[in-house]
């Protein structure tokens, strides 16, 4: 087998896993929307639910820090509750 034939193998193979890799995301997409949907038809407000889910996604000191600052900014806009 040349070099050639070698790397053209390897390549599609990378580019199939790729492809099957693009297939389950896309899958697991449309199962997150779906649970979001579920959500909101049992009542729960799906733009807070992305927020905290954003916010989980946070190393706790970088939360910490965001919330502050958020805090900060509503203060100086006057949006305190």
């Amino acid at each position: 087998m040349s070099t050639a034939n070698v790397s053209a193998e390897q390549l599609k193979l990378f580019i199939e896993r790729i492809e099957t890799l693009e297939e389950e995301k896309k899958a697991t997409a449309d199962d997150i929307k779906d649970v979001y949907s579920e959500a909101k038809s049992n009542g729960y407000d799906v733009k807070t639910m992305r927020a905290i889910v954003r916010l989980r996604r946070l190393d706790k000191n970088d939360r910490a820090e965001q919330e502050a600052l958020l805090e900060t900014y509503k203060s100086a806009l006057g949006l305190e509750i």
